[in-house]
């Protein structure tokens, strides 16, 4: 796969505040990734710098091969820029506002109305078009920010929140439209919804006090919760003493514990090994009736934490 966004020891200090401190990473074509982390982390930051809206204090940043600092006239026409607020005119319309950025990209003629058409359309916007932007809700003003993104089709897109302030359809509709897009573009999405991990990536980098914490796949960053594997069990007709008893004495188990909120206990595994199956036939070879028996994937709330708070 192609590398298309390439990042190498960049940081950004403002005075003694260091909001980037040393952060390297790449993005190859096809890839969505999820960069996460606390307010005050530095994404924000990390964006801009990316995108030339900030000059990075120390660091290298190429998109599509065009250093941001030597070509950036490059790198702005190989990226579309979703930025945090989605800020655009407000006493223009989305239709106004789309063919004036269609302008700036030197779009003309035939060519910029295909491009407004589609943006507009992919970012299911087209029944308000020529209402004035200061009218529209929250959600709608982000979907406009989306499709001045999308407009002319680039092979990067940074998008910062781009599901801030959108309804749950209006999430939906989003997070289809970027995964219909990953396939011929690399992708860094901003965000602090711990749900779109799963929705939408297929990496991701989180960040803490301006440095790197994690860089992984979506199951990666989940196996890292004491949860992962864990194996919410109950049976029937067992006291509680015999059965947590009878749990403790497997070798493959670490840990049991008695659940207060409902019927059974967990029982996490030695070293985070699968252990449905051999748990399972355990209790059959005890002949006992298993009124419920799941295991859990992982508690991506409780790795962020840890990793995000680590240093406090």
């Amino acid at each position: 796969m192609t590398l298309r966004i390439e990042i190498e020891d960049l940081a950004k200090h403002f005075g003694e505040i260091k909001a980037v401190d040393g952060v390297s990473f790449s993005v190859k074509k096809g890839e969505v990734l999820g960069f996460l982390g606390p307010n005050g982390a530095g994404k924000s930051t990390t964006m801009k710098m990316i995108t030339g809206f900030l000059a990075p204090t120390r660091g290298t940043v190429r998109v599509c091969g065009h250093d941001v600092i030597t070509d950036p006239i490059a790198v702005k026409a190989s990226l579309g820029y979703l930025p945090e607020g989605a800020p655009a005119y407000a006493d223009m319309t989305p239709d106004g506002f789309l063919r004036f950025i269609a302008d700036i990209r030197g779009l003309t003629g035939t060519e910029k109305k295909r491009a407004v058409d589609s943006a507009a359309e992919r970012a299911r916007i087209t029944h308000v078009m020529f209402q004035p932007i200061e009218t529209l809700s929250k959600g709608y003003k982000r979907r406009v920010g989306l499709a001045q993104a999308i407009l002319h089709n680039p092979p990067v897109l940074i998008l910062d929140e781009p599901t801030d302030g959108l309804d749950p359809n209006q999430k939906h509709e989003v997070r289809t439209l970027i995964n219909e897009m990953a396939a011929d573009k690399a992708i860094i999405i901003s965000t602090h919804i711990l749900e779109e991990v799963h929705a939408l990536c297929t990496r991701n980098v989180l960040i803490a006090n301006g440095k790197i914490k994690f860089d992984g796949t979506p199951h990666e960053l989940e196996s890292m919760s004491r949860y992962h594997n864990a194996v919410v069990v109950a049976v029937v007709d067992i006291e509680e003493a015999t059965f947590t008893s009878f749990l403790n004495s497997l070798e493959f188990v670490a840990e049991v514990e008695t659940l207060d909120t409902q019927r059974g206990v967990r029982v996490y595994p030695k070293e985070g090994k699968q252990i449905t199956a051999e748990l399972s036939q355990s209790l059959r070879d005890k002949e006992w009736q298993i009124d419920s028996l799941y295991a859990e994937h992982g508690r991506l709330d409780e790795v962020f934490r840890t990793i995000t708070m680590g240093d406090a």
